[in-house]
Order: structure tokens, then sequence, then C-alpha cells
């Protein structure tokens, strides 16, 4: 099957990444054993997990001229995306966040956003002939809303489905999610936008239902290892996720929404969509790291074969 044109407008970040027992209290100092540098950033993850899932993507965004974001154009290119619009900004440094993971895989995150902050509503209309070739855009909260913005006018005038992530959360106008085809909050995400307190499958009906109103055609409010609740035109309900014993969980909601960027443009049923997402994000828990631990394409095929009925609540 051909690659899917994706254009993703978003944040590139290096995490600096620390395991240790549990995530320290304010004030406490908890001693660590492993430390690792990868690539990140909600944008380049969302990116690179769309490209080893099976799209062609133009990555748009900011990284400081320096060697953090020298690397990070580097190890995009190396993993197939698109950098033609990631410019390099002489005025801020790239984007860095510190992450410190639990022994259950859970994580805490501090992020210092640099470049990422100046990134463009004319940095998304530089790159407007990338729009008129692409099945869908992606699009996260990581860089100014005017940006996310301007992307989501360029793609609604052509027609293009826009996915957008909530994330960091944060309030959002209605004229933005009226043009947003999917959108995709967790459960604290989808609290913050309508006021419900996400705690099941009930709750997150409410919300879903309520954020529908605003604008969006299909709302999918992901619930971590439970899976996620859909609430489109078709369908409305569960959609269960995998159970897998988690290392670092970091990322994996980037993972989700890259793969699901794929399986949409690809033409799947919305169900099937999510439950290649599902299978992409549980692959991504098993290894530490953002981008690296992005799976590919061939690995959710064969965990989708070999696990597509196993799912759960839990």
């Amino acid at each position: 099957m051909p690659a899917v044109p994706i254009v993703v407008v978003g944040s590139s970040n290096t995490d600096m990444i620390v395991k240790a027992g549990r995530i320290p209290r304010p004030g406490e100092t908890v001693l660590g054993g492993e430390f690792a540098m990868a690539a990140g950033g909600k944008g380049a993850n969302q990116a690179v997990a769309a490209v080893r899932a099976g799209g062609h993507v133009i990555f748009i965004g900011r990284v400081g001229r320096d060697p953090l974001g020298e690397a990070a154009i580097a190890g995009l290119a190396a993993a197939g995306v698109d950098v033609t619009h990631l410019a390099r900004d002489a005025a801020r440094p790239s984007g860095v966040a510190l992450i410190v993971v639990d022994a259950a895989g859970e994580n805490s995150i501090a992020v210092a956003s640099g470049a990422n902050a100046a990134v463009l509503p004319s940095d998304v209309r530089k790159a407007s002939w990338a729009f008129a070739s692409a099945r869908l855009a992606l699009l996260q909260l990581e860089v100014p809303l005017e940006a996310v913005e301007a992307a989501a006018g360029l793609a609604a005038g052509r027609g293009i489905p826009v996915i957008l992530n909530p994330a960091p959360a944060r309030k959002l106008p209605a004229s933005l999610l009226r043009r947003i085809a999917i959108l995709t909050p967790n459960e604290t995400e989808a609290g913050l936008l309508t006021g419900v307190a996400v705690r099941d499958d009930a709750s997150a009906a409410r919300a879903a239902r309520a954020l529908r109103k605003r604008g969006p055609k299909t709302v999918i409010v992901t619930l971590g290892a439970r899976g996620a609740f859909v609430a489109g035109s078709d369908f409305e309900g569960p959609v269960p996720g995998f159970k897998v014993t988690a290392v670092d969980t970091t990322a994996a909601g980037d993972v989700f929404n890259g793969a699901l960027a794929v399986a949409v443009g690809e033409g799947r049923p919305l169900v099937a969509a999510v439950r290649f997402a599902h299978a992409a994000a549980a692959l991504s828990t098993l290894r530490l790291g953002a981008q690296p631990s992005a799976p590919r394409r061939t690995d959710i095929d064969k965990f989708l074969r070999g696990r597509g009925r196993e799912a759960s609540h839990g």
C-alpha cells in the first residue's frame, strides 16, 4: 500500500530521561539508575510514529541553531521524515524535556519549549504546498495556538481532515474545534475541555458527547492501558487496549496519534483504525524513550495478527 501523505505541525525536543524507583515528591530527591537521552517532542514523536506505521510525513516546526537541534534534524531525516520545513532558529535554543520514569513505566515530564514557542503562522504558510497533496493533517499543542489554527485553516480550506491531539491541556477556541475531524484528548484533557471528570466509560461518554457538540466529527478519549472511548457518527463505545508489561509509557499517546493518522488515511473503519493505533501504542511501551520506541509497520501488523482478539479494560 502506498505511504499515506501526512502533514504534521508541532514540536521537537530532546528528552533527558532518568529511570527511578518512583517519581519524586515536591522537595524530594530520589536516586535513580539508568540515564538516557532520546529524540522527543509531541510533533516529532507523532511524525516518526506515522512514518514507521506507513506514512509519508512532512514536518513543520522549529529547532535551535545548536547541537541538539542539528541532532534532531538528522534523526528525523534518518527516520524518513521530510524536514524541509523544520526551521533553525538562531535566537532560541532547541526544546528540552526532563523526564522521570518510575518502576511501573509511568512518567513525570517538564518541558523547556525553546524554539518550539516561536513556531509562527508564517512557518505554516510557507509550507502551504504540502497541504495540497496531504491526505490529512496531524496537530498538537506544544507550539503556539496561532500556528495550530493556521494549519487547521489551511487543511480545512483544502478539505483535508485534521486530527488534533489537544496536549498539553488548554482551553480551545470554538473556531478551531469546528475545523477538527478527530479530537484525541486523554482523560485529563477531556476533563479540562468539558468540566467532566473522566473516571470510567460513562464519564468518558459524557465528555466525548459534549466535545462533539462543539464541532469535532469524532472524539476519541484515550484511557491509557484501558484503551479509548470513541464517539463518532457511526459508532459510540469503548475500544479496549492491549495488555502488555510496560517499560516506559513516554510518548505512547504520540505513537497512538501517529498510527491513527496512518490508519485513517488508509481508509480503515474507525474502530479498526483505533485498534491499529492501540497496537502501536502498546508496542511503544515496551522500550525506553519516545521516538526510539515507535514501532514499525511490520511489528504492528504482526502484533495484531497474534493478539488481535486479546484486549483488556484493566
